[in-house]
């Protein structure tokens, strides 16, 4: 019986990897750098690490400057581009009540909270985690390792959205079952160990009544 869902934030309740790739490719464009999709998929969705390392050692200071570069991007972006995803405010509306619901993810805590104050999502959920809340982030099982804390459901209990194979990778490590609805960066890849595949996120209702009911195992 799933008592909690848990919900990745980028390309999941919100439209924004296009938007973060977009600011990382200008950032690095400034340097003479190009930036494909392919490699940032790879660096940035896959592997979980910087693609701003192409320009910069992580952890020196030249690549705390560039990142703070590219973060105010980021941060301007959000505040004009569209966000929430196709249906997702209809399928929160819909399970509202019958869940737990949580959003977990290995964003930073400013550009959630820019994110949000826009998308009027946050009302359905019980809680948040971002990268202020955790010490190792996705593909690392620790975030949702604490959500389920937070839950106080056991493993078995929850239920993961996800979109990209460094989340759903998170997830199955800390035992829990993840439905992936690929976004339209992610949908074609490869995600071993999610227990369904979603075409697009209206399906989640109609997915749960079968996994409720023992249809799906």
């Amino acid at each position: 019986m799933i008592k909690a869902i848990f919900w990745d934030n980028d390309g999941v309740l919100v439209d924004t990897e296009g938007i973060f790739f977009r600011a990382n490719q200008e950032t690095l464009a400034d340097l003479g750098i190009s930036l494909g999709w392919e490699q940032f998929e790879e660096i940035s969705l896959v592997r979980g690490g910087s693609v701003l390392q192409l320009a910069q050692k992580p952890g020196t200071e030249a690549f705390y400057k560039l990142r703070d570069k590219r973060d105010a991007l980021y941060a301007d972006l959000l505040t004009r581009e569209p966000l929430v995803m196709e249906g997702v405010r209809d399928v929160l509306e819909a399970l509202t009540g019958k869940y737990a619901m949580g959003i977990v993810t290995s964003s930073g805590h400013e550009h959630f909270e820019i994110i949000h104050r826009r998308s009027g999502l946050l009302p359905y959920f019980q809680f948040a985690l971002t990268m202020k809340d955790c010490s190792r982030f996705k593909p690392h099982p620790e975030p949702y390792l604490k959500a389920i804390a937070l839950s106080g459901c056991r493993p078995e209990e929850c239920l993961a959205i996800e979109d990209s194979p460094r989340g759903l990778v998170s997830a199955v490590n800390a035992g829990i079952r993840c439905l992936v609805v690929p976004s339209r960066f992610t949908r074609g890849g490869d995600f071993p160990g999610a227990f369904q595949i979603l075409n697009n996120i209206r399906e989640l209702p109609a997915t749960l009544e079968e996994l409720q009911a023992g249809i799906l195992n």
